[in-house]
């Protein structure tokens, strides 16, 4: 089976809920670690639940960006991993190590890609009164929240929606869209050609 590393930096759901359909074979893969750049994030006591190796450490502990990068790129190696899954990891991953793992870290993204991009997309997606927003499961390129994209699913936004409300419908399309987005890959149902996704027909 296909060894998964999970990078989170924050409260952990959308980890928590992978780590999940990993226990329950519904994923049909190993949680080899869960990377967090926050020692003190919840993510780390979610991932802890599921006897999944955690290693974290934080950027400033390192002399620069590279050695910090450096040392992520050993662990990785380190725990034999196929693929990087990140559940809000909110770090943008550097050139030199997309490139040392090539179409093999897969973000989600809350929101329909390519429209607002970045850190805030839900808050984004509110402000600017769209009708719709989403959530968009995407390889990592260098082109921040631009690479190919593996799933999308339209998320409505209404009229008398709080911030908090369209958050929460956010988050639930995530939670189901993420993992089959993964399962396509580790099912071998998905690959990359000249920056695009081909969908591969199993025989």
């Amino acid at each position: 089976m296909k060894r998964l590393a999970i990078f989170a930096s924050g409260s952990g759901t959308n980890l928590e809920n992978l780590l999940t359909k990993i226990r329950d074979k519904e994923l049909k893969a190993i949680a080899a670690l869960v990377f967090s750049d926050k020692p003190g994030a919840p993510c780390l006591e979610r991932a802890r639940k599921f006897d999944v190796p955690v290693v974290s450490f934080p950027p400033k502990a390192f002399y620069d960006k590279h050695a910090f990068e450096s040392r992520v790129i050993e662990t990785v190696e380190q725990y034999e991993v196929d693929y990087i899954l990140l559940a809000g990891y909110m770090r943008i991953i550097m050139p030199r190590f997309i490139k040392r793992f090539p179409w093999r870290i897969i973000n989600i993204h809350p929101s329909f890609l390519p429209a607002f991009k970045g850190a805030h997309g839900i808050k984004d997606a509110f402000e600017a009164r769209s009708e719709k927003t989403g959530v968009t499961v995407h390889f990592v390129t260098e082109d921040v929240d631009a690479g190919p994209i593996i799933l999308q699913e339209e998320v409505p936004i209404y009229p008398g929606d709080t911030l908090e409300v369209l958050e929460a419908r956010v988050h639930e399309t995530e939670y189901r869209v993420y993992p089959q987005a993964v399962k396509l890959v580790l099912e071998g149902k998905v690959t990359v050609e000249n920056n695009q996704i081909k969908f591969v027909e199993q025989k």
